[in-house]
């Protein structure tokens, strides 16, 4: 196979995981939140964690090399417009998706916690969805900016 077309098909594969994983575990922590029933919380936080690190986490270090690369081979400036554009929204996802992360593991211990004591979610827990909720919206909307760029190549101006 042709190197370029190899690292394309790598960079768009690494893209679908990365964003399908976001939107299923996304969808799947709200689906939970919804009744806030400890033990189911504890349940799909725990899974939304394994795929973080099985899919997301790989995938979100694949995008910027293969990106990289692609750049290169196709022989585009890394400093076009919609380039940088592109790497200022990736970076905005990433700052989003780091906290998010970290809000995961512990709505999941929280929940772990009050399910095991026979408690209900605790209100921290609650609280830690809503600002996971807030930083999920930047992310998603940077991302489907993201594809737009690289889909049309816009010519930024600037």
């Amino acid at each position: 196979m042709d190197p370029y077309l190899a690292v394309k098909w790598l960079h768009i594969l690494s893209s679908t995981v990365l964003f399908g994983t976001g939107i299923g575990t996304a969808f799947q922590m709200v689906w939970a939140m919804r009744r806030g029933e400890p033990r189911i919380v504890h349940g799909v936080a725990t899974g939304v964690v394994v795929a973080d690190w099985i899919f997301t986490t790989p995938a979100g270090f694949i995008q910027p090399i293969t990106g990289a690369i692609l750049v290169h081979f196709s022989g585009f400036s890394f400093f076009e417009p919609w380039l940088v554009a592109t790497y200022g929204l990736y970076l905005l996802a990433l700052a989003c998706w780091l906290p998010v992360v970290a809000l995961q593991i512990r709505i999941r211990d929280l929940a772990g916690a009050a399910a095991s004591g026979g408690e209900a979610l605790p209100d921290e827990a609650r609280r830690l969805y809503r600002i996971w909720f807030a930083l999920g919206w930047p992310a998603f909307g940077a991302l489907v900016a993201v594809f737009w760029l690289m889909v049309a190549r816009p010519d930024l101006g600037f």
